[in-house]
């Protein structure tokens, strides 16, 4: 079968229970046409580029598909008439990606930053800034 990544929007009042729940229905209607989700991520609640029926934030949510393209196609049709979607993307891909996706990496990037300026804080008690030179102006 093919390969496809989908990639939905959800509206921003929704909670991450209602979105997780949007998700599961989503996967079940792919497995219900003899398709599978490999994998599901969910990004988070991100700033939008611009406003989307006047959302300017939404939930981002990740599905890797292995599915028939009827299955597809009807997935699309339902996030379609969903008012909680805003926006969905499908692509067609070669293979799925294993692992997480360069979403996700950039998030652990972020949070090992994170970690690491407050151990550093931590350490030397401050910001890890180099600290000023004394005395007056030169």
């Amino acid at each position: 079968m093919p390969f496809y990544e989908n990639v939905f929007i959800a509206r921003q009042d929704v909670s991450s229970a209602q979105v997780e729940t949007l998700t599961e229905t989503f996967a079940n209607l792919v497995a219900e046409h003899g398709g599978k989700v490999t994998k599901r991520e969910y990004w988070g609640l991100r700033n939008l580029a611009y406003r989307i029926k006047k959302n300017r934030k939404g939930h981002y949510v990740l599905l890797n598909l292995d599915a028939p393209p009827a299955a597809v196609h009807e997935l699309e049709r339902n996030m379609r008439i969903n008012e909680d979607v805003l926006r969905y993307l499908t692509v067609h891909v070669e293979a799925l990606e294993e692992g997480p996706s360069a979403m996700m990496q950039a998030r652990s990037r972020g949070e090992e930053r994170e970690r690491e300026r407050s151990r550093r804080f931590d350490r030397d008690g401050r910001d890890g800034a180099p600290a000023e030179a004394e005395g007056g102006e030169a």
